[in-house]
């Protein structure tokens, strides 16, 4: 009676055959519009990136991680890439990095407004909760399964499946940070007579713009670890060079990939970072401020005068010379 193995079993996984099978039966075109915005950016993306020779596109890529992040940044971003240029796998990281170029577009133009609803609305973010733990908890070859009966394979399909996978650290996060705003910040915004669109854009997401970019930052590495396992899916880049390394029983072929994958993802991990770091130097930043930093010319930094020594400091007290006998009587 007792026995396990004669328990009835719920048949909960031909449950979900049929019902992701009866999806892509009757929700086809659904799915394809889905799946259209996706292919569009990742052909352009990837286009653009094949497109420019690599020893210009290594530069404009030290110059960015200089400008967001440090000098020593700047110059492993150039050594990384044309590391991976010698190797031969230039064009296969070309394409990873146009996957997780997309996946990132995709992912702020989705997560960032989840956030700031489910930050509004205590019932939304109580529903889309449990639905970011099942995403975020669920294992990476999961989504494998219902992508490829919903979207097909190759490097599209592999495309939204890093989106999906991606995007709940934004959701998060965003929905964090514009939660930890300061309450008497936004009652001080209210009484000067801000609109709740004037504080949710100057006071609120300026605010939280470090926690948002700590997000970003997660999405990033996401991305990165999900772009690796489509290419079980047929996704082109440096998963599939990894996986078949692995196939052939390849030890060289496999390594090779894998050192390219994990400079990628530390180049891009530390531009985040320092982009972040940037925001949160400046106690938050709006997303025009950001960019601003961003396309501000690189100059060396200067050491500051000590206050004593400007010539322009107010003298707010001197000394008064001791008075003199005959004053004193006076």
């Amino acid at each position: 009676m007792f026995d396990v193995q004669n328990l009835y079993v719920i048949p909960l996984d031909q449950w979900i055959q049929d019902g992701v099978r009866w999806l892509a039966l009757h929700f086809r075109p659904l799915f394809q519009t889905i799946k259209w915005p996706v292919e569009t950016l990742l052909n352009a993306i990837n286009g653009l990136l094949h497109l420019i020779p690599f020893p210009i596109l290594s530069v404009l890529f030290a110059l960015v991680a200089w400008r967001v992040a440090s000098r020593g940044v700047g110059i492993f971003t150039l050594v990384s890439f044309v590391f991976i240029a010698f190797i031969g796998l230039w064009s296969d990281a070309m394409t990873t990095l146009s996957l997780i170029a997309t996946a990132i577009v995709i992912c702020v133009i989705i997560g960032i407004p989840f956030g700031v609803l489910c930050a509004r609305s205590d019932r939304t973010w109580a529903v889309v909760r449990p639905i970011l733990d099942v995403m975020q908890t669920t294992p990476s070859f999961v989504y494998l399964v219902p992508v490829v009966m919903l979207f097909g394979v190759g490097t599209i399909a592999g495309g939204v499946a890093v989106i999906v996978a991606a995007v709940p650290p934004l959701i998060r996060f965003t929905n964090l940070g514009i939660r930890m705003v300061d309450a008497e910040m936004v009652e001080a915004g209210r009484a000067f007579g801000a609109t709740d669109r004037q504080l949710l854009w100057e006071v609120q997401l300026p605010l939280a713009m470090p926690t948002i970019l700590g997000g970003l930052n997660q999405t990033v590495l996401t991305a990165m670890v999900m772009s690796v396992i489509v290419a079980m899916i047929g996704a082109e880049g440096l998963g599939l060079v990894v996986l078949q390394g692995l196939g052939r029983l390849d030890v060289g072929m496999a390594a090779v990939g894998g050192i390219a994958i994990v400079l990628l993802a530390m180049v891009l991990d530390r531009m985040t970072q320092g982009l972040a770091r940037q925001d949160r130097a400046t106690e938050g930043g709006s997303l025009r401020a950001t960019l601003s930093r961003l396309l501000r010319p690189i100059t060396p930094s200067r050491a500051r005068p000590h206050p004593a020594h400007r010539p322009d400091k107010p003298v707010l007290s001197q000394k008064r010379p001791a008075a003199s006998p005959e004053e004193e009587t006076v």
